[in-house]
């Protein structure tokens, strides 16, 4: 599929000139720009909530084998 040539792509600016208007333009880009760069930063926080979960368990993890390990060397001892 080629890309569509400029004499395209200036129809097609005329045609959403015409339906939405000059004004309203501008109103529909900011409102999509923070729209993106909302979901930019919810997955951003999504991921850094998953890592801090994924830390958790790591630490859960090395202090369950930590406490079996002390336990065994214990009854080892005794």
């Amino acid at each position: 599929m080629t890309p569509p040539s400029i004499t395209q792509l200036l129809i097609i600016l005329l045609i959403i000139v015409l339906l939405f208007g000059a004004k309203k333009i501008p109103e529909l880009a900011k409102g999509l720009g923070s729209g993106i760069k909302n979901f930019k930063k919810a997955v951003k926080e999504d991921d850094e909530e998953q890592n801090a979960s994924e830390q958790s368990q790591i630490k859960q993890t090395t202090a369950t084998t930590e406490n079996t390990t002390l336990k065994d060397s214990q009854k080892q001892e005794s």
